[in-house]
């Protein structure tokens, strides 16, 4: 009798009810996130900070899930059924299947090479080693310039640099030119390279840095890569490089509207680069249109402080 007493009372405990309730609300306030954060005002970089992170809000369905067990809430399990589904239509499926696999005709690799890299030939040997084509790199001092030139020069005979990046390849390369992105210094070249089955026109990048708080310089970069893009009537183009903005960041869009993303075309899952060590982010990215990606991944690279992204074209 007293023991019935006690579920009944528990059963209609107000604060019981109370927390339950929280925790539906707790879902909807997760759920609103992960369908508008892009929504969210960028002030001062703040929206481009959440879209960044987006991903890792479905960590908290599960932490939800438990707080619903543990409160015996079938309501709160109930309504987790929709933020799962919402995570899953947006970031889950970069885990499904993804391009052909087929054999690539043209394979390209980019990399952020970090400035004072204690072993850039190193780092540099991996990506040769993976088989590609073209090499992208970003943060090329003179050191590593050297470094990598010795180290790249039998399999890559041709190689163009400017300022602080540069593009080694198997092909002739041609045309090359400056970018100008915005920034106080060239941070960005074109070159024509001699592809199998004919001229593809490849940009290597490194747009301006994003810190929290402080995105502006990285937003002008994009905004004028993308104006360099739409005056560039190439039929075949791949931009390799570090753009400091991840693929969920809404600042991205005037390039993706503009090019494909071999990653999320032909990749397997986000991609994340940055850190090296337990990559949170991808900053570094393949951009491309005209052809056909068969294949992207990630490199893990010695001595860099940023994964190397790859991908294979048809």
């Amino acid at each position: 009798m007293t023991e019935g007493k006690i579920k009944a009372s528990g059963a209609t405990d107000p604060g019981w009810r109370r927390r339950g309730t929280l925790i539906l609300l707790a879902t909807a306030v997760l759920t609103l996130l992960l369908i508008g954060h892009r929504l969210i005002p960028n002030v001062r970089g703040f929206g481009s900070l959440v879209d960044t992170g987006a991903p890792f809000l479905g960590l908290g369905i599960p932490l939800l899930g438990l707080a619903a067990l543990l409160r015996r809430s079938r309501n709160g399990l109930i309504a987790l059924i929709v933020p799962t589904v919402v995570w899953t239509l947006l970031f889950g499926t970069a885990w499904l299947p993804s391009g052909d696999g087929g054999s690539a005709r043209l394979r390209v690799a980019s990399q952020n090479l970090r400035a004072g890299n204690p072993d850039p030939a190193g780092t540099v040997a991996a990506i040769a080693a993976t088989g590609v084509d073209l090499i992208g790199l970003q943060e090329l001092d003179e050191v590593g310039r050297r470094a990598v030139g010795g180290t790249l020069r039998d399999r890559y005979p041709h190689q163009v640099s400017v300022s602080t990046v540069g593009l080694w390849s198997r092909f002739p390369i041609r045309d090359e030119v400056g970018v100008d992105t915005g920034l106080a210094w060239t941070r960005a070249l074109r070159a024509v390279v001699a592809a199998p089955g004919g001229d593809v026109v490849v940009y290597v990048v490194h747009l301006g840095s994003a810190r929290a708080g402080d995105t502006d310089t990285r937003d002008r970069t994009v905004t004028a890569l993308a104006a360099q893009l739409r005056r560039d009537d190439a039929e075949r183009l791949i931009v390799l490089g570090d753009l400091n903005t991840a693929t969920t960041d809404r600042v991205i869009a005037p390039l993706t509207d503009l090019l494909h993303d071999a990653q999320a075309d032909a990749g397997r899952g986000p991609g994340f680069t940055w850190p090296a060590a337990l990559p949170v982010i991808r900053p570094d990215h393949v951009l491309y249109r005209g052809l056909t990606a068969s294949s992207a991944d990630v490199v893990r690279t010695p001595a860099s402080d940023h994964r190397a992204v790859t991908a294979g074209f048809r």
